[in-house]
């Protein structure tokens, strides 16, 4: 009788329908769009978290639907996660809790959390991903094109080697108390080589050399006090030329900067036109938290709804494309505006 405590290997669960050229083209887009080689806004749209599959990619198949109507400007990246940061408890994803029920089915949370990723990713649309616990990252990196590390895991030094490693643009997010510092630094030790224990394809511990991550940022997201604003963004840039790195920024419009009520992420999003409009090329990429339906749901004792966030309360995909539109027009405005750069300091 098999051991139901084993876990399989990432090769084990690897999937040949991931094409990796393509995904390799995506990281491409994704890094020359946040050093603005590229002129285009990136938005990073999607649910808080995925509970349900089916409903999911029923909003991948949406999104991607109106992704060309937005190429010139906009470069929509699918929020695809998997895996949940708690502060003290609640359900920690679906990977962990297929089940939803804390039973812990590891094994097939990740088989399962597979099969959305390479479903997800054969709509055409980039993957995002916050990358929870390390161990875990060698079944999914290979789907993803843009990553994050949370506002709790941010100070972590395996998070930070883990995002040397990757293969793709890294967004370090401010801390849940609002300070810069410690994303910043952050940023700073992902660019570095680092040497590290991790895991080989077949599941082996194993040496893991990293020769650092070129394309590590900041991402903006709030604490106590929302940091959006003008203001704030230029306080993000100061830090970050005293920290000698690029001025290159994404902008998270839930969370903190929304003071985690979804219905004022369009006045943050708003805010953000405003300032992509008027010129501000540092401001490569914004975040959404949007769902199949407006608001969120308790799990209880019956199935929940498939279409209907169970942790952060989402916008609507109908509130949302609006949202897309007011960001394609001011990225416009930016583009057809300025000059051309190589890239900004």
């Amino acid at each position: 009788m098999p051991d139901q405590d084993t876990l399989p290997s990432p090769a084990e669960v690897a999937m040949s329908d991931v094409v990796p050229d393509e995904i390799a083209r995506h990281r491409e887009t994704v890094a020359d769009v946040l050093a603005r080689r590229d002129s285009r806004l990136l938005v990073v749209v999607g649910p808080c978290s995925v509970h349900d599959t089916d409903g999911a990619l029923e909003y991948a198949h949406r999104l991607a639907e109106v992704s060309g109507r937005f190429a010139d400007d906009l470069v929509l990246v699918l929020r695809a996660y998997l895996e949940k940061p708690r502060t003290i408890a609640g359900w920690t994803g679906l990977v962990p809790d297929p089940t939803l029920d804390g039973k812990g089915d590891l094994a097939s949370g990740i088989r399962l959390g597979r099969r959305f990723l390479a479903d997800a990713a054969a709509t055409g649309l980039p993957l995002a991903y916050e990358f929870v616990d390390p161990f875990l990252a060698p079944y999914f990196a290979d789907t993803i094109s843009w990553g994050a590390i949370g506002a709790r895991t941010v100070a972590s030094q395996p998070h930070r080697q883990l995002a040397s490693w990757l293969p793709m643009p890294i967004g370090m997010k401010n801390c849940v108390s609002g300070r810069l510092d410690t994303a910043v630094a952050a940023v700073r030790s992902a660019a570095l080589p680092h040497v590290f224990p991790g895991a080989a394809a077949d599941g082996r511990a194993r040496i893991q050399r990293s020769t650092g991550n070129p394309d590590a940022h900041l991402v903006l997201r709030g604490g106590p006090k929302p940091n959006h604003h003008a203001h704030a963004v230029a306080d993000a840039l100061d830090a970050l030329t005293t920290a000698a790195l690029p001025h290159r920024l994404v902008v998270d419009a839930s969370h903190g900067n929304s003071g985690k009520d979804h219905n004022r992420q369009p006045v943050v999003v708003a805010d953000l036109a405003d300032q992509i409009s008027a010129g501000n090329d540092a401001l490569a990429g914004v975040m959404i938290e949007s769902y199949l339906s407006d608001g969120r749901q308790d799990v209880g004792s019956t199935r929940p709804r498939p279409d209907l966030s169970i942790t952060d309360a989402c916008l609507g995909w109908d509130r949302t494309v609006p949202l897309l539109e007011s960001l394609a027009c001011a990225n416009a405005v930016r583009r057809l505006s300025a000059p051309r750069k190589a890239g900004v300091l």
